[in-house]
């Protein structure tokens, strides 16, 4: 906090305390008013189970159910802090299982004006691309602004590597939408994607995607949603996708993870 800020809050508190005090001699302590409580940090808790794992268009539990949870801070100043996790597929990430993702920032508002400032960095325990012995740990830092219902996101690597492709900081994606309230708990959701892979050659896994769906909240901190969603790339890098990992049948496995798909969500906010 500026010093000039820490001068002006102590000279405001003096004057509130002599104030009361004053207050305290004339009417008695009994007919005092009771100061106002100060805005408290708050802390909540999320659990998901959800049909499958869509992120940015792509399917990261190949088409597979998925278990998510967090945990996220508050503070009444604006910042916060949090992280989420989820199962993922080690058909889609190489050796890898769950994805932790850690971020913390700030959110302010200026009339209508909804702005944020957030830095995340997203880990895949034990995941790596073994072709180029990349990982797919990589971090981003994101501007937000919202007015009303509509939102526009931009995020921006700033680790060397992006998702298991190296030599990408600087790898952007826009998230642009709307998050319409109809009126008894639903929300209609509307998203549109855009990625751009940095970096020689990598342009090659630029995509972008898009996303309808409604989500409904209920009493006691339950939610569920149901979105369609797809992704389309560049170049047909995304097509027939494999990490050359057989299934259970002994036949490698191959999909198109940017395929267009339905996908439900029950969710329970503590």
């Amino acid at each position: 906090m500026p010093s000039i800020v820490k001068h002006r809050l102590a000279l405001s508190l003096s004057t509130m305390l002599v104030c009361a005090s004053q207050a305290s001699a004339q009417t008695g302590a009994a007919d005092a008013p009771a100061p106002a409580a100060a805005p408290a940090t708050t802390m909540t808790a999320n659990v998901t189970l959800a049909s499958q794992y869509i992120s940015r268009g792509f399917r990261q539990t190949w088409g597979k159910p998925a278990l998510q949870g967090g945990f996220d801070i508050g503070h009444p100043s604006g910042f916060s802090a949090g992280v989420w996790m989820s199962t993922v597929s080690n058909r889609f990430i190489e050796n890898g299982t769950l994805e932790v993702d850690l971020y913390g920032g700030y959110t302010g508002s200026a009339g209508p004006i909804g702005y944020s400032a957030l830095v995340y960095y997203y880990k895949y325990p034990g995941a790596e691309y073994k072709a180029s012995a990349t990982t797919y740990d990589y971090g981003e830092l994101s501007l937000g602004m919202t007015y009303k219902f509509f939102y526009a996101k931009y995020n921006s690597t700033y680790t060397k590597e992006f998702f298991g492709i190296t030599n990408a900081r600087g790898t952007g994606y826009l998230d642009i939408g709307a998050n319409v309230d109809l009126g008894s708990g639903y929300t209609l959701n509307l998203h549109a994607g855009d990625g751009r892979v940095d970096g020689a050659g990598n342009d090659i896994w630029n995509w972008r995607d898009v996303k309808v769906g409604v989500s409904k909240a209920f009493e006691g901190g339950w939610a569920m949603s149901g979105a369609w969603t797809k992704a389309r790339g560049a170049t047909n890098a995304y097509d027939a996708y494999t990490l050359g990992i057989p299934d259970s049948s002994g036949a490698i496995a191959v999909s198109n993870p940017a395929v267009g798909t339905f996908v439900l969500a029950l969710t329970k906010t503590f």
